[in-house]
């Protein structure tokens, strides 16, 4: 190997961005999964106080991480990691109300501790709040960092900027993709393979509405894509599978494709919409 390269790359390493490692924020990211559910927890604790100092070590693993991130004073970091603890309750809250959600609405599931152990989707939610939760405080990369490892883990894509409601189901998972200025609802309910995206890659759409809007109540079964930020799927509605959707569909729609049949045969698939009042 050439000396010009091997100065080359280590410039590289000199002037790189002192932001932490993506193992070290991974490893944070597993042992607070750990801390928050038993479930996922390889240590086990014989008082209070013990598991109260786990805790603030926790919490002094992520102080850490922000200080290393550019542009973080310590007393900044410090500020954000409190504040970060502080909602704990509130994202453990949300998450076991995902895991029922995902208990009620999948047949084969037994008990919400199966769900939390061994499901996909509870995992590559819990990995979005969390990180949903830095954004919120003003960290950038860190989360990116926690769900693009759910989404190597899990298959499942979900940008940190989005905007997701409680009671949130992910059945199977593999393939779903929420884009970042995705608006999700409460109670709603997808399968594997759903695209939440935008009609547009261009970089000067980036600080615009790019993604759909969910509302709440809606069921979006396998292979779905919805397209557009100003695409809303209204409350209590139904998209079928592999459907393709870049306009709005009213509330209490059920969205799917219908066999055209000619000479006995099916030819083509046209989509139907069909709504509570009569249309489609």
């Amino acid at each position: 190997m050439e000396k010009a390269f091997i100065n080359k790359l280590y410039r590289a390493h000199k002037d790189s961005i002192s932001c932490p490692s993506p193992a070290a924020v991974v490893e944070f990211h597993d042992g607070l999964l750990r801390t928050l559910f038993p479930d996922f927890a390889v240590l086990s604790f014989s008082s209070p106080r013990e598991f109260e100092l786990h805790v603030d070590g926790l919490k002094l693993q992520l102080d850490h991480l922000l200080f290393r991130c550019l542009d973080t004073a310590q007393l900044e970091a410090e500020k954000i990691a409190n504040d970060f603890f502080e909602s704990l309750p509130s994202i453990h809250s949300k998450l076991l109300n995902d895991a029922d959600a995902m208990l009620e609405g999948d047949p084969a599931s037994k008990s919400r501790n199966e769900v939390i152990r061994t499901y996909p989707g509870f995992y590559a939610i819990a990995a979005y709040r969390i990180a949903n939760q830095m954004v919120k405080l003003g960290v950038h990369d860190i989360p990116r960092i926690i769900t693009e490892h759910a989404h190597s883990r899990t298959g499942i894509d979900i940008h940190p900027n989005a905007t997701i409601g409680e009671y949130f189901c992910i059945d199977h998972g593999t393939g779903v993709v929420i884009g970042e200025t995705t608006h999700i609802g409460s109670h709603v309910k997808m399968y594997q393979g759903v695209t939440l995206g935008a009609l547009s890659v261009n970089k000067e759409d980036a600080k615009r509405k790019r993604h759909p809007t969910i509302e709440d109540f809606v069921v979006i079964y396998a292979g779905a894509s919805i397209l557009g930020g100003d695409t809303t799927i209204g409350h209590h509605s139904v998209i079928g599978g592999n459907v393709w959707l870049t306009k709005s569909v009213p509330p209490n729609s059920k969205v799917y494709y219908q066999a055209r049949m000619h000479n006995g045969d099916t030819n083509e698939s046209d989509l139907v919409i069909f709504r509570p009042d009569g249309g489609g």
